[in-house]
């Protein structure tokens, strides 16, 4: 037997979002080390797309910070590959790939005319725009990567190496982490009772949701313990991560828990365009509600906090064009990844209770005990990044005064980084979303439980636990 090597992709993320946070806390000590990150502004005019992240770094070129951010992040990430035991070249040239089309969609996304908010009217010398903020970038990376995954199959074929949509959303999530903790500490109630709100959430959530899915799955359309499961928790729970988790525990077949997954792709995908735009129109009055919805309604982490980051910021714009209250972004973001956070969290425990169900009452092998280890195993560490970066920040800065000022500095630095890592995630879950070589591969049926179970009630009991948790509960006005 070949033996388990310790590095995974899980704690890989976890290590390279930790590395830039403790590059970014050189700011404490006056010195500001990633400044001359990209960063990417509002524009009417080609050569106010790129800048450095702050001040310190004013004259370097916008296109010199890009190629250096690029160099820099495709250097540390081959570097990760190559210790998972891949190829850090085809790796390289893939991602260079993939980063430099990204980029390009969400540089597209801050064009005035579709980012500008109407407080910005003026200032871009516009009379309308689309109001959408530069988060509108994910949407058509998003996009793009869906039309090249389904109607450019050579070119997706190139992109193969670099496709990993759920390692660069857990290494965005530990850099969030930091951003939230400075933002927390002028509302430190308000965190306090999102996190208190969003663990009750998911724990009503965990109760409703699987029980009903596994039962309609076996009740009425007919399939085995060994698909019902699987399905039941990648559907009800966290999408991925929960179905690999839950296709170990029962000793499952892989084809299992790669055909589920590959169904929870998509399904994310049909999820982020319709949810976030829904929430906009109807919720903007309960901004918080919004957000807790997107992380029970949207089944996977890069689904689900994306889902949230373009919720935020759509959810801000409507409220300042309808109502003029100008909430201060990252709140809606922060009670989507708060209840994705938890979920995932529960992933080891629900798979290890599943797993000692099929041992001792389904599959029962003489001789066979379960280990309280296999929780361990399969507790996500990049939750820990950023609970660690979350609780750093927030006691380095509720000091106030200067350390609250450097604390914003150090996410100034950190914050490209984030919107990178989630430009990369949009865009490659859809590349990996080939429609068409699913329905080949015979997915129809199990697509039929996912349309029954999300539509039918998974996003309409999650809106109402969401209601019933955060009905109420409002983001702090921006000053």
């Amino acid at each position: 037997m070949a033996e388990k090597k310790w590095l995974t992709e899980d704690k890989l993320a976890l290590i390279l979002g930790l590395i830039l946070f403790g590059l970014s806390l050189f700011n404490f000590g006056g010195v500001d080390p990633l400044g001359w990150a990209v960063k990417i502004n509002v524009w009417t005019n080609a050569s106010q797309i790129f800048s450095a992240a702050t001040g310190a770094y004013k004259d370097l070129s916008g296109f010199a910070s890009l190629i250096l951010t690029w160099i820099f992040v495709t250097a540390m990430l081959a570097v990760g590959v190559k210790a998972l035991g891949g190829d850090p070249k085809r790796f390289a040239v893939s991602f260079t790939l993939v980063f430099f089309i990204g980029y390009f969609c969400y540089a597209l996304g801050h064009y005035a005319v579709i980012a500008a908010t109407p407080d910005q009217l003026k200032k871009y010398n516009l009379t309308w725009a689309m109001g959408l903020t530069g988060e509108a970038g994910f949407i058509i990376a998003l996009l793009a990567g869906i039309f090249i995954g389904n109607f450019m199959p050579g070119l997706a074929e190139k992109f193969k190496d670099a496709l990993k949509p759920e390692m660069f959303v857990k290494i965005a999530i530990v850099i969030l982490g930091a951003e939230l903790g400075v933002k927390s500490v002028d509302a430190l109630g308000l965190a306090s009772s999102v996190i208190f709100r969003g663990l009750c959430a998911i724990v009503e959530a965990y109760l409703i949701y699987w029980a009903l899915v596994y039962y309609i799955s076996r009740k009425y359309f007919k399939f085995s313990r060994e698909w019902a499961a699987p399905l039941a928790s990648g559907i009800s729970i966290c999408g991925v991560s929960a179905a690999i988790a839950t296709g170990g525990a029962i000793r499952a077949r892989p084809i299992v828990p790669i055909m589920v997954s590959s169904l929870v792709v998509v399904f994310t995908c049909v999820e982020m365009l319709i949810l976030p735009f829904v929430a906009q129109h109807w919720m903007y009055g309960e901004p918080m509600v919004a957000g807790a919805w997107m992380g029970l309604a949207v089944k996977s982490d890069g689904g689900a906090i994306a889902s949230g980051v373009i919720t935020d910021a759509l959810i801000r714009a409507q409220a300042m064009a309808v109502d003029g209250i100008k909430y201060q972004e990252g709140w809606v973001t922060m009670a989507a990844t708060t209840i994705k956070i938890f979920i995932d969290v529960f992933i080891g425990v629900w798979a290890f209770i599943l797993a000692a169900i099929w041992c001792t009452m389904i599959e029962c092998k003489p001789g066979e005990r379960m280990k309280f280890g296999a929780i361990l195993d399969r507790f996500p560490r990049f939750v820990l990044g950023y609970v660690i970066t979350f609780i750093i920040m927030l006691i380095l800065c509720a000091k106030g005064g200067d350390m609250l000022k450097f604390g914003k500095t150090a996410i100034g630095d950190t914050g490209p980084f984030r919107a990178i890592f989630f430009v990369l995630t949009f865009f490659t879950i859809g590349v990996v979303s080939n429609f068409k070589k699913l329905w080949d591969e015979g997915i129809g049926r199990l697509a039929l439980v996912y349309v029954v179970s999300l539509f039918g009630f998974i996003i309409w009991i999650g809106l109402f636990i969401s209601w019933l948790f955060f009905h109420g509960v409002k983001p702090p006005l921006a000053s």
